[in-house]
């Protein structure tokens, strides 16, 4: 395995080792900034946004996403490897 591949693999075990909400707090929290973490919440919200059926111009107004991120969101919600579908949250 290649050293980049190794440190993804312990980044991936690392999130995993989460059991909680607030523990995935203070990890991502240790390990991102506050921008970073921002920037992936919106993504998700995005995500979930296209999964109820909302339009581009609706999760725009309500995420403040630009139309280029929410592009390549879309395309993973539709084409990506499933992670959005299998783990957003359902309400």
């Amino acid at each position: 395995m290649r050293e980049s591949e190794e440190m993804v693999s312990l980044l991936y075990a690392t999130v995993l080792n989460c059991k909680t909400q607030e523990d995935c707090a203070a990890l991502f929290g240790d390990l991102c900034t506050y921008q970073e973490i921002e920037k992936m919440a919106q993504r998700t919200a995005a995500a979930k946004l296209l999964s109820e059926g909302k339009t581009y111009a609706e999760i725009i107004e309500e995420t403040g996403i630009s139309s280029a991120t929410l592009s390549r969101v879309s395309k993973e919600v539709r084409h990506g490897r499933g992670g959005y579908a299998k783990f957003l949250p359902r309400n």
